[in-house]
């Protein structure tokens, strides 16, 4: 596992807000080796999600087709 040295993942995992922000990093900054993304926590925390403009962008196109 990646570490992420300004975080301490075991704790960020156990909240909805830190599951939220992993999720982030994961879209903002690339996968974790084979860490994959997962579709359906990408659509429920779509509101809440703060992303780049162009991934945001790039997922509305692959998610949705916009």
């Amino acid at each position: 596992m990646a570490l992420i040295w300004d975080y301490d993942q075991k704790k960020l995992q156990k909240t909805e807000s830190g599951r939220i922000l992993l999720l982030e990093r994961l879209i903002n900054y690339g996968r974790e080796g084979n860490k994959r993304i997962k579709l359906e926590e990408v659509k429920k925390h779509w509101g809440k999600l703060h992303l780049l403009p162009l991934r945001k962008r790039l997922f509305q196109l692959l998610i949705w087709g916009k």
